[in-house]
């Protein structure tokens, strides 16, 4: 019975080991699992957030254009005010110019005529 006994506890510790490699071995499956999901995960989150943030600069780009646009449809348009404004005044002193350079002429005729 003795003899049985020492049989029975030492076939129990040869198992004990391989139980606990198979257990190490499926923690360790579990484990590297764990890593991979969790990079899985991460890295989706990433390319989620990535794609946010570049439709946010897609947005914000496009509201900057539009600002861009209308502040040059402005500048246009001052522009535009501005030089109708200096051809009016080009127009007025040239017209005023040859007005002056008209009578000028009258006056030196009456000169030499003796009018």
């Amino acid at each position: 019975m003795r003899k049985m006994l020492m049989s029975v506890v030492a076939a129990l510790f040869l198992v004990t080991p391989v139980w606990a490699d198979n257990s190490i071995k499926e923690k360790g499956k579990e484990v590297g699992k764990a890593f991979k999901d969790a990079g899985k995960e991460t890295g989706q989150a990433f390319k989620k957030g990535g794609k946010e943030v570049g439709h946010a600069f897609k947005e914000g780009g496009k509201e900057v254009g539009q600002g861009f646009k209308e502040m040059g449809k402005e500048t246009g348009k001052e522009a535009k005010k501005a030089g109708r404004t200096m051809g009016e005044w080009f127009r007025d002193a040239g017209s005023k110019t040859g007005d002056a350079f008209r009578q000028m002429g009258r006056d030196i005729r009456k000169f030499f005529k003796g009018e």
